[in-house]
């Protein structure tokens, strides 16, 4: 009778548990529950019960990332709730003043006035008083970075808008960015977070390489991805993943560039001379010098020599070609116009994807220089020999 009497009284205990922790686990208001049941879980067990418990970003970070997408779509209704669970993870009310000042210049004054209006309930539920500026010192940027901003800024936006450049210059970096209310990692985090909320992934390189120069660790910037993902949709996240993934790409190479010594290279006259593939070219044809910027470059090119009446195939390059004629007399042709003559001195641009041939004239041997940009690893494709008759079409045009 005892045992019996115990294993109900632990039952009762478990089945205590379970309820209180089902209990703990709903976050949704009961409407939802009501209204959209499937809603409310994954409310529960998937935004609350899994992703705001990712360690990729603190609980402070998570606020700071939903206020700032909640305040930038314009989300007045659910920001006061999202404001208390903020104060709750750490952040100051001052930091949240400044967050919403912030946002008011990336996603609109109307925006950062409605925010105001239900932070200001929030505060008064919490006794907390009017806020001041801060006293503390202003935040130093990066000289040289700032300057190569600002020239960019004056270069592409002065000509078109001179006002807009100058108060971007001067009140958006001269003044907001250096506000100490709000550190300068935690205002490129709101930014990113605003920037992918309201689909503006154009603007995310920019910033996100910013964030991660201001302290901001790469899985924290993955993360904020997928935490707006939740608050913004899908798309908008999405919309920012290659955008995020060029950013991550650019960085790897950039500090694979740091980290080997920078040399100069001189690629010799005549170095790897050897005869060109038949299979790309008609008659005795040379090439030598070859060469391949190291990336992020991704110029190559050689010297190209050919004996009278050689010529390569039809092909075409995915980002263009510029011959430099050395010497001897040499024709080149589009698809559909006419054989030009070209001579030493003369530079020929050929544009991206354009069908065309070059090569020696008839009567005279002819050297030019080939440079070329690669496209994901590719500078030329090549097509079919260019036939005799094509060929004969210089010698008539002389």
């Amino acid at each position: 009778m005892k045992k019996i009497a115990a294993t109900i009284a632990v039952s009762a205990l478990a089945a205590t548990g379970v309820e209180a922790q089902e209990k703990r686990q709903r976050v949704a208001p009961q409407a939802v529950y009501e209204t959209a049941p499937g809603l409310g879980d994954f409310t529960d067990d998937v935004l609350f019960g899994e992703v705001w418990e990712r360690g990729e970003l603190s609980p402070r970070d998570r606020s700071l990332v939903t206020v700032a997408t909640l305040v930038s779509t314009g989300k007045a209704a659910q920001t006061g709730s999202h404001v208390r669970r903020a104060l709750d993870n750490g952040l100051k009310p001052e930091e949240i003043g400044e967050l919403i000042t912030h946002l008011a210049f990336y996603a609109g004054w109307p925006n950062a006035m409605s925010a105001v209006t239900e932070t200001k309930k929030v505060f008064e539920e919490r006794g907390i008083g009017a806020l001041a500026n801060s006293t503390a010192a202003r935040i130093v940027l990066d000289a040289k970075a700032e300057a190569t901003r600002a020239a960019t800024v004056d270069a592409n936006v002065a000509p078109t808008a001179s006002a807009l450049a100058d108060l971007t210059n001067r009140v958006l970096f001269g003044n907001l960015w250096q506000r100490p209310d709000l550190s300068a990692r935690d205002r490129s985090l709101v930014t990113m977070a605003a920037l992918i909320a309201i689909g503006q992934p154009e603007q995310l390189p920019f910033h996100a390489n910013r964030a991660m120069d201001n302290g901001l660790a790469r899985a924290e910037a993955s993360e904020v991805v997928t935490h707006v993902a939740f608050y913004a949709g899908w798309p908008r996240a999405m919309s920012a993943v290659p955008v995020l993934q060029r950013v991550f790409e650019s960085r790897d190479v950039a500090s694979k560039i740091a980290a080997a010594p920078a040399e100069v290279k001189i690629t010799r006259a005549g170095d790897g001379r050897a005869a060109a593939p038949e299979q790309y070219f008609t008659g005795k044809v040379e090439t030598s010098g070859f060469f391949r910027g190291d990336a992020p470059a991704r110029i190559g090119g050689a010297t190209v020599s050919f004996s009278a009446g050689a010529r390569t195939a039809w092909h075409t390059h995915p980002l263009g070609q510029t011959l430099f004629i050395v010497s001897g007399t040499g024709w080149v042709q589009k698809q559909g116009d006419a054989v030009v003559r070209v001579a030493p001195g003369d530079v020929v641009w050929i544009p991206p994807h354009v069908r065309h041939w070059h090569g020696a004239s008839a009567d005279s041997a002819m050297t030019h220089f080939a440079v070329a940009e690669a496209l994901d690893g590719v500078s030329v494709t090549w097509m079919e020999k260019v036939s005799d008759e094509d060929y004969a079409q210089g010698r008539e045009g002389e």
